[in-house]
């Protein structure tokens, strides 16, 4: 659980300083206030992202100083993250400097996310759910992000490669070895953890949505699970194509409905139904895998959720977990007295102010 909260010329933020109970916090205000960019720096500081965009120079405040820090206690140590442009990014555990990001992470703690853009992990691409079950690997497995971030360089070195007129085999064949390896460490991850969100996906489906549907969650490895047998089947296409077809980067997370992809042919209730049960399952497994719970960035759903789904939500959130709330309105919060204990605070242009 994280006790506090600091910010130095983080997005609207010039300076923001916050100390939030372990039930957690309520962060109301109207729109464009600052109240996702509070849920962003913690996304920052305990996992080093951003759900928003992966260019840290848009964090930093217009009319900053140029670069931002976030700094904070969290799971009883005193956490910071330094950022500058052109130079290495810094980050801090109780003032030892961690010299790499895995380094920084390996003692940190565990976070879901959820927002209205969800929903497009299951209207959207292939990218959105490979990213969605990167997320949770990279929290269960610590040689995850390296192999993810060695995988990403090699595809991107081959595909370079393979666009020359006469690509150069020899290196492709290198590059292509570093992808074999790394898909060694991403494949088994993801495919274990679909064998454990699939049953949570649909437990949650129902107990939101108030009935039994079939829901389907199935991982389908691009080219199969040899990469290196998918690659040698693939090279004809490959080079007749110019681009790399096989592997970790195009592999799916399939959803279904009732034996129908839930993308196409579910309504928008179950579509919505399902983006919150992948959501709520991503935490369950993530408790169940580290035998500890996430911290919960809950970014403005409830105004989009009728009364039925979002009191199934409420319900379902674990009771003994920090929870990060914003929201437009209290309506909701009003009659849910598990809530009360929630700090609450109010945003309007920049600035948070403890409220009652």
């Amino acid at each position: 659980m994280l006790r506090s909260l600091r910010v130095v010329d983080f997005r609207c933020f010039p300076g923001l300083g916050l100390e939030v109970p372990d039930s957690g916090a309520v962060f109301t205000g109207r729109n464009a206030q600052g109240k996702t960019s509070v849920l962003e720096a913690v996304c920052l500081l305990v996992r080093l992202q951003s759900p928003r965009t992966s260019r840290m120079a848009t964090l930093a405040r217009v009319g900053g100083a140029g670069g931002f820090g976030v700094a904070g206690e969290a799971w009883g140590a005193e956490r910071r993250v330094d950022w500058a442009p052109r130079r290495p990014m810094g980050y801090r555990s109780d003032g030892e400097e961690r010299s790499t990001q895995g380094a920084y992470l390996e003692d940190g703690g565990l976070l879901v996310w959820m927002g209205n853009e969800d929903l497009d992990l299951v209207r959207g691409g292939g990218e959105l759910r490979r990213r969605y079950l990167d997320f949770i690997g990279m929290q269960v497995e610590p040689a995850y992000r390296r192999a993810l971030g060695r995988y990403r360089r090699a595809v991107k070195a081959k595909n370079f490669l393979l666009k020359d007129a006469r690509p150069r085999e020899a290196e492709i064949r290198s590059y292509e070895s570093v992808m074999i390896e790394s898909a060694a460490v991403l494949r088994p991850v993801r495919s274990d953890l679909v064998a454990r969100l699939a049953p949570e996906v649909a437990r949650y489906q129902s107990s939101i949505a108030g009935h039994e549907e079939g829901i389907e969650v199935v991982y389908e490895p691009a080219g199969g699970m040899d990469l290196g047998v998918a690659i040698e089947q693939a090279a004809e296409r490959e080079r007749k194509q110019r681009r790399t077809l096989v592997g970790p980067h195009r592999d799916e997370l399939v959803l279904k409905i009732n034996g129908l992809a839930a993308d196409s042919f579910a309504s928008e209730g179950q579509q919505r139904t399902l983006a919150l049960a992948l959501k709520l399952a991503q935490g369950q497994v993530l408790a169940d895998r580290r035998g500890t719970q996430p911290v919960w960035l809950i970014d403005d759903i409830f105004g989009e959720l009728d009364v039925g789904r979002r009191n199934a939500v409420l319900r379902a959130l674990p009771p003994n977990a920090q929870k990060w709330i914003t929201t437009t309105h209290l309506d909701w919060l009003e009659a849910s007295p598990e809530f009360q204990e929630l700090a609450r605070f109010a945003v309007k242009a920049g600035t948070v102010a403890a409220e009652g």
